[in-house]
């Protein structure tokens, strides 16, 4: 409780500096924005918080029954009492739970100095009571009227003291008097029930039907008998013609004084929809892992020689998704998660030229040649922290415009906390529980509910679902769960059963359990002990913006080291790359598991994947050894490269096509002349002459093994490998040109910055030099002046004016007394601010002073001195 002594504050200025700096603290860290920049003074700050935008921001984070709270008092009188408050909140029957919740609401409201004021004398800040008050174009939440005094401003004296005689109450001299005897009735449970029990039946169901909201009915110029009763005895007021009103009092004495239909003085719990075992959720969720590996580096393989144009407005087009969903075979909402994906991590941009397109970067590279687990830590961490929505894909933006893949416009800034919050919410989950979407989306609505025009579009209840079906694709999360590796991800260790270390933390090692998982650990589990306070006089706890329970956002550092536990904890449940396949004398080869990459590198070249899943199978065929043939392999090189790396014989028939190929390749030459071909049998030249399939390559015979043809040597190298020939390309010197896919890559890329959701939190370092200048700027504003005859008196707020001999002389007089002053300074950009300073040293035109606002000693410019002036002898 405040202390008796201490008068009560006037204003939140005043308020805010009755705190201590811990409670200064707690404001700033949940408000960021009030410090950004740093207020020269509290006033500054107080007027900064009663700002419509930063009151709006602030209201938006607050919980259920915290706006419901504010709510309340914005109804209530001003200023209201705790018992008043808790009347509207819990009503005239009472709520144990509502009264042992209110305490910490009014708490959170006081701290984010949204309310201030002790408990006898509550106040709302009056840009909150604006923006909650009900109003004809605004109707409050509460589903409340304005009040009699408010409702009855325009009606005549007269009526009003027919309206208090119809309702049984004495005449009297004005109409202020009679509006405030009427307010009195309403407010009287006993006096009101009587006047009531004579109401008819029908007058009572109109009542009924405006008492939780909207207030406001339409009405004739000759009303119902059942509406006359009610206007001539004030229980419904007239606002405007044709429209009448149920008055605030009238409706919380029907309501029994609550506020509010149903409050939420506690959160909805996360149900659980179904059990699974851990190590069925971990396998799970490491094969989905592994899956969301191949599935990434086959997109960029895909692109690797060059991927889609990047449209001129930016993005990927629809004809492009499309492609990329069928080489991926998955849909093209996952196909453009995937892409988005790969962009947030960094591994795929435009390549910035004419032409632009997209291509893998040189980070890709990189990330190939680490390992399965850290690949995947990289990609879930991107995931984690990216701003940007695949979900918003194909939707519309502000202007209408098809929003497309790696598009401008995907930004979510709340995207990172949803994400974040949804796995911290099944992290509180059994371990191996899945949750029910709607418990998920019910929990995030209480957290943050939504208010205005939030409620048509409900982006979080969205993101929350895309979090819950994309955490599955990544393997986040296994059959719903979230996995060991997922919890690792988050920061939070694995639960433990009752003394017992499981396998998953052997294999993790003591980082899985070390002193940033725990301490995030602490803020998700750790629940006040003893009973909730109860009364206004109990301390409030001290309360956060962040939802209970839910652990502070990780810092970089905090999430590499939280990256590299889950990597550890996933290497072990990711198959083990083979050096081996099996081939069959179908022309197949089967490769059981992940490959290592050199071998699958070249399986790419000789052999075409035929078929995807737990086992690829690929496919021997003329052309594809042919490919491998052109990539500068001989022969010899195949044969080798297979009984290498088959677990079975080479098939007959597989030695056979490699043979044949290799025996046709290269017998025809074609180079650039425009082009013509060159053989040392002049059949097969013949031949070719006479099939009418070369007609289009306009070809004519120059020497008995040498045709010319009318294409380039691309075009004629395609025409013949179509007619079913094996030619090979050659360069001016004669020697066989070997052809090899180049890979594209951009320049050196950075991935994508997340855009942030207002000011970042400050840290503790940020804070307590904010609360320093602004204690110190207070005190410059605040602290009385010596007056001066020479001078014009100076008020708070605004800097001393004094000629520049009057500042040199008073500066050196401090230097000998040891007087403190107070300045006022501009600095190099113009910004003018006060200080308070005690001058140690003046010469060549500065002064250095020990200075009370930065807490260290400075030099300042005198010419930059607006002025000074001495504070008064009680205050130095």
């Amino acid at each position: 409780m405040s202390d008796p002594a201490t008068p009560p504050p006037r204003s939140l200025a005043e308020a805010l500096r009755a705190r201590d700096d811990a409670s200064l603290a707690v404001l700033l860290r949940s408000r960021p924005d009030l410090i950004t920049p740093v207020p020269t003074d509290l006033t500054q700050l107080a007027t900064r918080a009663g700002t419509r935008a930063s009151v709006v921001r602030a209201l938006e984070r607050l919980d259920r029954f915290a706006l419901q709270t504010a709510e309340a008092l914005a109804v209530a009188a001003d200023p209201a009492t705790y018992d008043e408050l808790l009347g509207l909140m819990a009503g005239d029957e009472g709520d144990p739970a509502v009264a042992g919740a209110l305490p910490h609401a009014l708490g959170t409201l006081r701290e984010q100095a949204l309310v201030w004021g002790a408990d006898d004398r509550l106040r709302l800040v009056r840009t909150a009571r604006e923006l909650l008050a009900p109003s004809p174009q605004h109707p409050s939440p509460t589903g409340l009227g304005p009040t009699v005094q408010e409702a009855a401003a325009g009606i005549s004296p007269g009526r009003i003291q027919e309206i208090v005689t119809a309702a049984g109450l004495p005449s009297t001299h004005d109409a202020v008097s009679a509006v405030s005897s009427l307010t009195s009735l309403f407010t009287d449970r006993r006096r009101m029930a009587a006047l009531l029990a004579d109401a008819p039946e029908e007058s009572r169901e109109v009542m009924s039907r405006l008492v939780w909201g909207p207030p406001y009915g339409q009405v004739t110029a000759d009303p119902a008998a059942r509406l006359r009763w009610l206007l001539d005895r004030g229980l419904l007021l007239p606002t405007a013609p044709g429209t009448v009103v149920l008055p605030r009092e009238v409706a919380l004495h029907l309501r029994a004084g609550r506020a509010h239909r149903a409050t939420e003085p506690l959160p909805p719990p996360v149900e659980p929809a179904g059990p699974h075992r851990p190590q069925v959720v971990d396998a799970t969720a490491a094969g989905q892992a592994y899956t969301a590996l191949a599935t990434v580096e086959e997109l960029l393989k895909d692109w690797d020689e060059g991927g889609p144009a990047v449209l001129r407005a930016g993005g990927l087009s629809v004809r492009d998704l499309k492609r990329t969903a069928v080489a991926l075979d998955v849909s093209e909402p996952i196909a453009a998660f995937w892409v988005e994906l790969a962009y947030a991590a960094g591994l795929l941009a435009s390549d910035g030229e004419a032409d632009e397109r997209y291509a893998a970067t040189p980070a890709h590279d990189e990330w190939l040649e680490q390992p399965a687990a850290e690949r995947w830590a990289r990609l879930a961490e991107a995931w984690l922290t990216a701003t940007r929505t695949a979900g918003l894909i194909g939707g519309r933006d502000a202007k209408d415009r098809t929003l497309s893949a790696l598009g401008p416009g995907l930004d979510r800034s709340a995207a990172p906390e949803v994400r974040h919050r949804v796995l911290t919410l099944l992290a509180g989950l059994p371990e191996g529980a899945s949750p029910s979407a709607e418990s998920v989306l019910a929990r995030l609505r209480w957290e943050r509910p939504l208010r205005g025009p939030q409620r048509e579009d409900d982006l979080r209840g969205r993101l929350a679902r895309w979090t819950l079906n994309e955490a599955e694709l990544l393997g986040v999360t296994g059959r719903g769960a979230l996995s060991a590796h997922g919890r690792a991800l988050l920061g939070a260790p694995a639960p433990k059963s009752a003394g017992k270390q499981t396998d998953r933390d052997r294999a993790a090692g003591p980082s899985a359990t070390g002193p940033s998982a725990t301490a995030h650990d602490a803020a998700l589990t750790a629940a006040p002990s003893g009973p909730p306070p109860t009364g206004p006089g109990d301390k409030l706890p001290v309360h956060h913006e962040r939802p209970a329970g839910a652990p502070e956002p990780l810092t970089p550092a905090e999430q590499a080291v939280a990256s590299a536990t889950a990597a550890r904890l996933l290497a072990p449940l990711l198959p083990e790359p083979l050096d081996h396949v099996l081939l069959q004398a179908d022309l197949t080869a089967v490769a059981p598991g992940p490959l290592r990459r050199p071998l699958a590198a070249m399986l790419d070249v000789l052999a075409d994947v035929e078929s995807k899943g737990g086992a690829t199978v690929y496919r021997f065929t003329p052309g594809s050894v042919r490919r491998a043939l052109d990539a500068g392999r001989s022969a010899s090189d195949l044969h080798a490269f297979l009984a290498e790396h088959a677990r079975t014989p080479v098939p007959q028939p597989l030695a056979y096509l490699i043979d044949d190929v290799a025996r046709r390749h290269g017998h025809l030459r074609v180079g650039a002349a425009s082009a013509y071909v060159r053989c040392d049998d002049d059949a097969v030249l013949n031949e070719i002459l006479a099939d009418k399939r070369a007609a289009g390559l306009r070809l004519r015979r120059l020497a008995p093994t040498v045709l010319a043809a009318q294409v380039d040597p691309a075009g004629l190298l395609d025409g013949l490998r179509a007619m079913g020939f094996a030619p090979a390309a050659e360069s001016a010197e004669g020697d066989v040109v070997i052809t090899r896919a180049d890979a594209h890559r951009t320049p050196p890329r950075t991935a994508p910055e997340p855009v942030p959701d207002g000011p970042p939190t400050p840290d503790a370092t940020l804070l307590a030099a904010a609360i320093r200048a602004i204690r110190a700027g207070d005190l410059a504003s605040t602290t009385p002046r010596k007056p001066s005859a020479d001078t014009a008196p100076v008020t708070g707020g605004r800097l001393p004016r004094t000629t520049s001999a009057e500042t040199l002389a008073t500066m050196q007089a401090a230097v000998l007394t040891g007087a403190t002053l107070w300045i006022g300074y501009v600095n190099a950009e113009g910004a003018a601010s006060q200080r308070v300073i005690a001058p140690v040293r003046v010469e060549g035109g500065f002064v250095t002073a020990y200075d009370h606002t930065a807490d260290e000693v400075r030099t300042y410019p005198l010419h930059r001195i607006t002025g000074v002036a001495e504070l008064a002898d009680d205050q130095i």
